[in-house]
C-alpha cells in the first residue's frame, strides 16, 4: 500500500510537540515501512518552516533533518498539473491550496492514505483517504497498513 505522510507526522516525530506526540509518530512511520512511504515537497518545506520557526531548530538543523527524512521516504515533486488538480480541489471542497497540493500530489502517486492531524479524518477524494494516526482507535486501512 502506498502511504503519503503529512506536515504534523514528521514534526511530531522529532519531538516538537512533547514526547507522547513523538512516540506516536515514530510508531507509525515504523509500523507502515513494509508500505511504500512517501512525502511531497510540500511537506517537507512546511516541516522546515515549523521546525525552525516553533521548533527550535537552527537552520542548518533543519536542513539536516530533512535531508534525513528525504533518505527515509520517496520525495514527490509538484507539477504544474498536480497544481492545477489541486486548486480546482481547494475551489471545490473548500481546502486551504497547500493541503489540496499534498493531496493532487498523492493521488498523481497512486497513494491510497494520506496520514494527517489536520486535514479532515475520512476525507476520500480519488480513492486517497485521510487517516488521522494521532486518533485512539485506527482506522482499517491504517490497521491493514500496519499489518502488510
Amino acid at each position: 500500500m502506498r502511504i503519503t505522510f503529512d506536515t504534523n507526522v514528521l514534526v511530531y516525530a522529532e519531538g516538537a510537540n512533547g514526547p507522547d506526540l513523538r512516540q506516536i509518530a515514530l510508531s507509525v512511520i515504523k509500523g507502515t515501512r513494509n508500505s511504500q512511504q512517501f512525502v511531497p515537497i510540500q511537506v517537507l518545506s512546511e516541516t522546515f518552516n515549523v521546525l525552525t520557526k516553533k521548533g527550535g531548530f537552527s537552520r542548518r538543523e533543519a536542513q539536516a533533518t530533512l535531508h534525513a527524512w528525504s533518505r527515509v521516504f520517496h520525495v514527490l515533486a509538484t507539477t504544474i498539473e498536480d497544481f492545477e488538480t489541486a486548486s480546482e480541489l481547494s475551489a471545490s471542497h473548500n481546502l486551504q491550496i497547500y493541503d489540496a497540493i499534498i493531496l493532487a500530489v498523492s493521488d498523481a502517486a497512486g497513494c491510497r492514505i494520506l496520514l494527517s492531524e489536520d486535514m479532515q479524518h475520512g476525507f476520500e477524494w480519488r480513492g486517497v483517504t485521510v487517516i488521522n494516526p494521532f486518533l485512539a482507535e485506527p482506522h482499517p486501512l491504517l490497521r491493514r497498513a500496519f499489518g502488510s
